[in-house]
């Protein structure tokens, strides 16, 4: 096992920061940070900004220039190996001539995994991986999910009364929360591939499901909201009105839906097509027992062909409780503020079935914490069968 010194540590956490530059508009490639030293010296720095622009080891050896021969290059994730918009980190560091390379993780991507080291060590340079291993994992979370398991990390956002209520039963709910806990919740678009909801939820409140960049509170606010993430909304009868907001908003709304009956007289094709001239793109999946949307399905679709790295699940309580079923829920952001609906109020979940003790759905607190005048919780999900005092890491 390698033992690292303390500059290491010192130049790889400095990587990892640069690498958080790239976090709302590096996707769906992953967010990557590079520092070169030369004699203990940085002679260059650089972060993977946008997808089709350079990486973070080219934008860090132009930085360096000549100084980045017998240099040693920190990099948060494994250097790439193949041509795809840009050509290959890991022939650039080898023509560049650095000494050593320093790795805090594999990339997941099968088509990199194992290649990039491989071919620095092939070319005489040192590569010592490991380094901030769990830390450069946390930058990445959908890219890593997609590569590894076929289907995006998914986020759910709530926001509720303190007795844990959505909406008012007729559906009204803003707004829950206040000024503070809505720019996080555009941060959470921000950094996302994609936003998905029910078309009850869109329909109740006209849903936009975009960025503002007003609202999100960052100096490159403009630059951030220019990437609209896909909006996708899962409307099994095809209801989502023509004249919907979030049709008319920049970006890209896919509605997915299931087969029409055979029945139907041809009236799904019409509604598709009517959406389609609306600005909707419309995709069928296969339907579940219910005659819903597959959910794992969907998913997979997600990853595949539409390369979804992070997905927000902004929705109501049958969507959620469908996809809490169904496993699907990596984790949850809920958002509390201190006020109270009624029993005649929504509540955060549709779980039926659960009449005993045993039946409860468990999750592991990450993080609570104040947000103005509200509180958010981060949470995952437990395992089934996992017991009330089960340990997460």
């Amino acid at each position: 096992m390698v033992a690292f010194s303390e500059d290491d540590h010192r130049h790889m956490a400095r990587a990892l920061r640069l690498a958080e530059q790239g976090l709302y508009t590096s996707d769906p490639n992953p967010r990557v940070g590079c520092v070169l030293t030369h004699d203990g010296e940085v002679v260059g720095e650089g972060f993977h900004r946008r997808a089709g622009e350079a990486h973070a080891e080219v934008n860090a050896l132009a930085a360096a220039g000549e100084r980045a021969r017998g240099a040693t290059a920190y990099v948060t994730l494994e250097p790439c190996s193949h041509t795809g918009r840009t050509g290959p980190c890991a022939l650039a560091l080898v023509r560049a001539g650095v000494a050593r390379v320093v790795v805090a993780m594999q990339d997941p991507n099968p088509q990199v995994s194992g290649r990039g080291v491989a071919i620095l060590e092939d070319a005489g340079i040192q590569v010592d991986t490991g380094l901030l291993h769990d830390e450069a994992r946390q930058l990445n979370p959908g890219f890593i999910a997609r590569m590894e398991t076929g289907r995006p990390f998914v986020r759910l956002k709530m926001a509720m009364s303190l007795d844990g209520r959505t909406a008012m039963g007729s559906g009204e709910s803003q707004w829950i929360t206040g000024p503070d806990a809505r720019r996080q919740v555009q941060r959470l678009r921000a950094r996302s591939s994609a936003v998905l909801s029910g078309v009850d939820s869109v329909i109740m409140d006209d849903s936009r499901l975009t960025l503002r960049a007003a609202q999100l509170g960052l100096d490159n606010a403009e630059d951030v909201a220019s990437r609209q993430p896909l909006r996708v909304i899962l409307d099994t009868h095809l209801r989502l009105p023509l004249a919907a907001a979030c049709l008319r908003e920049p970006g890209r709304t896919l509605v997915v839906t299931v087969p029409g009956d055979v029945e139907d007289n041809g009236h799904a094709a019409e509604k598709c097509a009517a959406l389609e001239a609306a600005g909707a793109e419309v995709v069928t999946l296969g339907a579940n027992a219910d005659g819903r949307v597959d959910l794992a399905a969907l998913m997979a679709h997600l990853a595949t062909a539409e390369e979804v790295n992070e997905l927000l699940l902004e929705t109501g309580a049958t969507l959620a409780g469908a996809m809490l079923d169904a496993g699907l829920i990596d984790e949850l952001w809920l958002f509390m503020a201190p006020t109270l609906l009624g029993t005649g109020a929504r509540g955060l979940f549709a779980l039926p079935g659960l009449e005993r003790m045993a039946d409860q759905r468990r999750l592991h607190i990450h993080d609570i914490r104040a947000v103005g005048q509200d509180f958010r919780i981060i949470a995952s999900p437990l395992p089934t069968s996992a017991p009330s005092d089960t340990k997460v890491p």
